[in-house]
């Protein structure tokens, strides 16, 4: 590969994974069995993932070919192109920015009600100030008042109660009460993380943006699982099936004459590079001969009777914190309506309420659509979750319906048997591999041949 061309192209993620989980020594067959890929597909990616990695090729006599990859493949590639580090780099970048977002919707939310009832604050002061002082000025202009209020003088109100305090109670704010205040802040700090540690539980903020976009969807994997699972069955069956052994796990099989023939089994032909007979009695059984093939020894794995969609969740939040979401979204939504209310009896505005007042249809905005967004997401997500519960439904009925089939349907599998074959390609009868030079095979294939006839002459 040229070194100025991006890997990413031509190296498959998918293929490099189902490497890693098959032991580093691997067929075309078990990668698109594992990875649930096009056998074409499958090939292309291991041929990119050899030749990029120095990864050794070892075939047999009839022509089958195993890869055996180093195990620090991945290292290799990273140290060969910065491309790949820098997308490594970019990954993690990614995380954490994905989750300043998520946190940014709670802060955006407290900062909008901390902006409303900071200037409902100082319009209530500025009011009660006109109200005592029988400005007559105010008098004049209709009962309207004038406020000039900025935020910096609300932070000269805090910090004036705070020196009243001070002045009050010396104790409360001596040094002492201090360093005392300091050990039992930490050891509480220190409770409160062990509390908040539990896995699986979802901060304040974190829970905010659940409540309000979910947490992705469960089945983004579908299509993936769907294939594994069916390059599972396959392999379970020794490279040979039936129809109705697949169907549980494919949707939308057809009506009449296309459900009648089988066409919903193409796509499992072309992606696994599968060939159909048909047996003396007219049924029709599929073998897939790349999948016949492999590197090792493998049994039976483990797979569901059928594919089972994931129904969404509203939210991984608490109830506690759904129910404190609607609760803040609430307080934003009246505080706004107060606001208003009190900004259309203010004649003149200005300094911190009147920033507020220029973007109040923003927090206005923010806070409808904080209630509004989560209510269609639930009916929305109640409408697909009645889609995944139905075509479970059809799948689990054919899982069943495969339960109970009769004597034709045993017939059918045992014709399908008579082409199901297992190849295990072992290191020890390859004729041929990149690992050593070719004089040195042909050595070993004498050795081979003189131990082969020895043994022979012995047994004679």
């Amino acid at each position: 590969m040229d070194p100025k061309v991006d890997p990413r192209v031509k190296l498959n993620s998918d293929v490099m994974k189902a490497v890693e989980s098959l032991k580093y020594r691997v067929t075309v067959g078990d990668v698109a069995a594992q990875a649930g890929l096009n056998v074409e597909v499958a090939q292309q990616g291991l041929l990119a993932l050899a030749s990029e990695t120095q990864a050794h090729l070892q075939v047999s006599n009839a022509g089958e070919i195993a890869y055996e990859f180093p195990k620090n493949f991945r290292g290799v590639l990273r140290n060969k192109y910065w491309q790949l580090r820098f997308q490594a780099f970019l990954d993690q970048v990614w995380q954490v920015v994905f989750y300043i977002i998520r946190l940014s919707f709670g802060i955006m939310l407290l900062l909008s009600i901390a902006l409303i009832f900071i200037a409902i604050f100082a319009l209530m002061i500025a009011a009660s100030s006109q109200g005592g002082g029988g400005n007559n000025n105010n008098d004049r202009r209709g009962g309207g008042f004038s406020f000039g209020l900025s935020p910096f003088n609300i932070f000269y109100l805090f910090d004036f109660n705070y020196r009243r305090g001070r002045r009050r109670y010396p104790n409360r704010y001596s040094g002492s009460g201090s360093r005392s205040g300091g050990r039992s802040g930490g050891r509480l700090s220190r409770r409160g993380n062990n509390a908040s540690g539990e896995t699986g539980k979802l901060n304040f903020l974190e829970a905010i943006f659940s409540f309000l976009f979910g947490d992705g969807d469960p089945n983004a994997d579908l299509e993936d699982r769907r294939w594994q699972t069916i390059g599972t069955v396959i392999n379970n069956n020794r490279g040979a099936v039936v129809a109705e052994q697949i169907a549980p796990y494919l949707d939308d099989l057809g009506e009449g004459w296309d459900k009648e023939f089988e066409d919903y089994m193409l796509p499992v032909l072309t992606r696994f590079d599968g060939q159909p007979e048909v047996s003396p009695t007219g049924e029709i059984v599929y073998y897939f001969p790349e999948l016949q093939v492999s590197a090792i020894e493998r049994g039976k794995a483990a797979v569901s009777a059928y594919l089972k969609e994931t129904k969404r969740k509203f939210t991984a939040a608490t109830s506690d914190q759904v129910m404190i979401s609607i609760g803040l979204g609430s307080v934003n939504l009246i505080g706004a309506a107060v606001l208003w209310t009190m900004l259309q009896d203010a004649v003149i505005v200005g300094g911190y309420v009147a920033f507020v007042q220029s973007i109040f249809w923003l927090l206005l905005g923010y806070g409808v659509a904080f209630l509004g967004i989560p209510l269609i997401r639930y009916y929305w997500m109640q409408g697909r979750n009645a889609k995944i519960e139905r075509r479970n439904d059809e799948r689990a009925e054919r899982a069943t319906a495969l339960n109970r089939l009769g004597p034709a349907f045993q017939e059918k599998l045992a014709f399908a048997q008579q082409f199901a074959a297992q190849k295990v390609l072992s290191a020890d009868e390859a004729v041929y591999s990149t690992e050593t030079s070719l004089q040195e095979q042909e050595i070993d294939k004498d050795a081979q041949l003189e131990a082969d006839f020895r043994r022979r002459l012995e047994e004679i």
